[in-house]
């Protein structure tokens, strides 16, 4: 499956909500004030005021269905332990392309070995840290800053001096983002 590179601002808007795919701590509602969904219909079908079908939702949201226990929360907590999203929590990376691009290009460990895999799944008490070349990079800092600005989530802890994280726990499903219908994931 081939990754999106296109326009980041135009998937928020779709969603009609801040994805966070941009660096930056401005709003959405800053970035595009009219609140129009993208495309030629857009100015006449808003996000808030829009039609959505039970198809058009259910086909924005994605199914893990393979673990017991309840299917949405299940797939939450896949997305929250990948390595790219792990990296990006704790603060290496000022967005998710930045933590995903750190990944791949092999500067971040996982328990001392270097793993450049974004979707590389993360257990609890693993330990994650910034290899030894990328310690001297600007953007990592700048990106910890940036974290700082967001919040740390509690299920990470993050050792910002040492620019080393460890993985605590799975979070919980009230830890996570209220705006996603995991009931929906599984109809």
């Amino acid at each position: 499956m081939a990754r999106y590179t296109g326009p980041k601002l135009k998937l928020s808007r779709r969603e009609g909500t801040d994805l966070f795919l941009k660096s930056g701590v401005r709003p959405l509602e800053d970035k595009c004030k009219d609140g129009r969904i993208p495309g030629e219909q857009g100015a006449r079908r808003s996000v808030a005021g829009g039609r959505r079908t039970d198809y058009g939702i259910q086909l924005r949201e994605k199914q893990a269905d393979r673990q017991r226990g309840a299917t949405g929360v299940n797939l939450l907590r896949l997305l929250e332990a990948r390595l790219d999203n792990v990296v990006y929590r704790a603060g290496f990376g000022a967005t998710r392309a930045e933590a995903r691009q750190l990944v791949s290009h092999k500067g971040i460990r996982v328990n001392g070995k270097v793993v450049n895999i974004p979707s590389y799944q993360i257990q609890p008490g693993d330990e994650v840290e910034v290899g030894e070349r990328q310690l001297k990079q600007h953007r990592i800092g700048m990106a910890l800053e940036l974290a700082s600005l967001r919040g740390v989530v509690e299920w990470i802890e993050v050792d910002a001096d040492n620019k080393k994280a460890v993985y605590k726990r799975e979070p919980e499903r009230e830890e996570l983002a209220h705006e996603i219908q995991e009931n929906l994931i599984v109809e």
